[in-house]
C-alpha cells in the first residue's frame, strides 16, 4: 500500500526554520509549565505516600467517602472516581505512608464500612510507597531516560555518523520534553507508568528516525555531488509513505486503548499517544534538518560537489 505517489517532492527543509520557531515555543511553553507547577504532578510512586482503590456497590458522593475517613486521619486525601461512572470505583490518595500496610487496610475498612455497611464496598487495592522509596524511584527513574539517551546517542553514532547521532539525541530530547509538557499541562500524573511510556516512546521515534537516516545514507552514496540539502528532502519523501502508514496504524490502537482499555492504562496509552506524534514530526522536522544545519557548521571532509 503506497498512499504517496512516487515523485513527490514535498519541501520539508526549506520548512526547518519554521518547524525551529514551533518546536522551540512548544518547548518553552512545557518548561514554563513544569515551573509554574512546581515540576510534574508526581505519583504515589516517586512522591510517597498511600492510594487505596475502593469499589462501591451504588454510586457514592466523595464528600461521603471523605466524610467517612475522617477518623482514620490520613493527611492530605484527595479522592477521584477511577474507570466508568457505572462501575462505583474511587481512588484514594494520601500523603500519609506507613509500613504496617495491614494496619492501615483495616482502619479504612472500619471507617468505610461505619459509613456504608461491611457489604456496601470492597477494598480492592492499597499502595504504600515510602518517602525515601519515593525519592529512589525518580533517581532511577532520570537515569534510565538519561541512560536510554547515551546508549541511542553511541548506538547511531556508531552505526551511521556522529552528526546523526547528535541529531537523533537532540530529537529524543525534543520528544521527552514536550511529552512530559503536555502531561503538565493537563496536570495528568507522572508515575512509573508514564516512565515506562517516555522509554517505548524513545524506542518509537528512534526507530522512525533510523528509517529516514538509512535512506539518507543511501542517497548519499547513489548521489555524491548532490547537495546534502536535496538527498535529506529526497529522503523523506521516499519514506513518507511508510512513516504515515506506521503512525496511523499506532494511532489507532492507541485510540482504541484510550476508548475502550479502561482508566488503569489511560495514563500510559495517551502518554505513548503524544509521543507518537511528536516523535514522527520530529523524526521528519528536527532530527534529519539538524544533520544539514551540523554539516553546515561544520563541514565534513568529503566534498560533495
Amino acid at each position: 500500500m503506497e498512499l504517496i505517489k512516487p515523485g513527490i517532492n514535498f519541501d520539508f527543509v526549506g520548512k526547518m526554520r519554521i518547524a525551529a520557531l514551533v518546536s522551540a515555543a512548544a518547548i518553552l511553553i512545557s518548561i514554563v509549565s513544569l515551573i509554574a507547577h512546581g515540576g510534574p504532578n508526581w505519583g504515589i510512586d516517586f512522591a510517597g505516600g498511600t492510594v487505596i482503590q475502593v469499589k462501591f456497590q451504588k454510586d457514592v458522593p466523595i464528600d461521603g467517602i471523605r466524610r467517612s475517613l475522617d477518623a482514620v486521619n490520613l493527611s492530605e486525601v484527595t479522592i477521584q472516581q477511577f474507570g466508568a461512572r457505572d462501575e462505583h470505583e474511587y481512588l484514594i490518595r494520601t500523603a500519609e505512608s506507613t509500613e504496617d500496610l495491614k494496619g492501615l487496610s483495616g482502619r479504612i475498612e472500619d471507617s468505610l464500612a461505619a459509613a456504608f455497611g461491611r457489604d456496601g464496598f470492597e477494598v480492592r487495592r492499597v499502595e504504600v510507597v515510602g518517602p525515601k522509596v519515593g525519592r529512589d524511584l525518580t533517581q532511577k527513574g532520570i537515569m534510565a531516560v538519561v541512560f536510554s539517551w547515551i546508549a541511542m546517542l553511541v548506538y547511531i553514532a556508531w552505526r551511521f555518523e556522529f552528526r546523526f547521532a547528535v541529531g537523533g539525541i537532540l530529537a529524543l530530547v525534543h520528544d521527552t520534553i514536550i511529552t512530559v509538557g503536555v502531561l503538565s499541562l493537563l496536570r495528568m500524573e507522572f508515575s512509573l507508568v508514564i516512565v515506562a511510556a517516555l522509554l517505548t516512546i524513545i524506542g518509537y521515534s528512534i526507530n522512525d528516525t533510523i528509517v529516514i537516516y538509512d535512506r539518507i545514507r543511501e542517497n548519499m552514496r547513489k548521489n555524491v555531488r548532490q547537495e546534502l540539502a536535496q538527498v535529506i528532502n529526497a529522503s523523506i519523501n521516499q519514506t513518507l509513505s511508510r512513516t504515515i502508514l506506521t503512525v496511523l496504524t499506532v494511532v489507532l490502537v492507541l485510540v482504541s486503548i484510550l476508548l475502550f482499555g479502561g482508566a488503569v492504562i489511560f495514563d500510559f496509552a495517551f502518554a505513548i499517544l503524544v509521543g507518537v506524534i511528536v516523535g514522527t514530526y520530529s523524526s521528519i522536522f528536527i532530527a534529519s534538518p539538524l544533520v544539514l544545519a551540523w554539516e553546515r557548521a561544520r563541514p565534513s571532509k568529503r566534498k560533495r560537489k
